[in-house]
């Protein structure tokens, strides 16, 4: 191997490894809660104590979402917060410990009693970015909050080998090009690496309204692009169960 070719491959590998560095980490926590009293201590506490102290950590942009159509029954609050390291996630309540302030004023939270615990329960997704977008990107809508729509979208695969062809499909085959080129306003697309759903991948697209969804996917579904990926065989039967979840922004969240 002449030189000169031994050191672009070199640059290539060196390339390729700060690019996996790079991808950010996310994790999804739902609250599931009985009550409204529930939904409100909780409120508080991401308000006033985690999203502050997230904020002091560095991590800017944490979204907190609820569901568009309300489950009485199961009331859920969606939390999004990126990592840039795997490190920084594992770290996250060892410094929330040391956070004095994020303690005081999630006390109410921190100390329930066991009796009278904020939630019935937290469920937790760890996801890593894809390639092809590797950081959170906040959308740029023009509605307010209360009348956005954000797509929260969840690809099973057969088995870990039609994963990984899914997962190519949106980063080699470029799914998530003919989604920027239609202003989808994607705010990830990740793998998920721990979660009770797997093999399995989720991403989020956001719109103005229900209409300005529907509007899109139209024109996504007709895209000649898409088209012909969706047309090419070796993308066949990578999908065996998908999911969708229309949210809905808090007043609070950053995203």
């Amino acid at each position: 191997m002449k030189y000169s070719t031994l050191l672009l491959v070199l640059l290539l590998i060196c390339s390729m490894k700060l690019y996996a560095k790079d991808r950010q980490y996310y994790q999804i926590k739902i609250y599931h809660l009985k009550t409204q009293e529930q939904e409100a201590q909780v409120d508080n506490y991401l308000q006033k104590a985690l999203l502050p102290a997230l904020h002091r950590m560095g991590i800017k942009q944490a979204g907190i979402f609820k569901p568009v159509t309300i489950d009485t029954a199961d009331i859920k609050i969606y939390v999004l917060i990126p990592f840039q390291s795997l490190e920084q996630f594992v770290g996250l309540e060892k410094t929330l410990e040391a956070d004095k302030s994020y303690q005081a004023n999630g006390k109410d939270y921190i100390d329930a009693a066991w009796n009278n615990a904020p939630y019935n329960r937290i469920e937790s997704i760890l996801l890593q970015a894809f390639p092809g977008m590797p950081v959170l990107e906040a959308p740029v809508l023009q509605a307010s909050k209360n009348e956005r729509v954000y797509e929260l979208r969840s690809y099973e695969s057969p088995t870990e080998k039609y994963f990984v062809n899914k997962v190519k499909m949106f980063n080699i085959g470029d799914e998530i090009s003919i989604f920027k080129n239609l202003h989808f306003n994607a705010v990830f697309y990740a793998s998920v690496i721990a979660g009770s759903r797997m093999p399995n991948l989720m991403y989020m697209t956001t719109f103005n309204s229900k209409e300005d969804r529907d509007a899109h996917w139209k024109a996504f579904n007709t895209d000649a692009k898409w088209k012909s990926l969706f047309a090419m065989e070796e993308y066949n039967h990578n999908v065996s169960k998908s999911d969708i979840l229309f949210l809905r922004p808090t007043d609070y969240s950053d995203l």
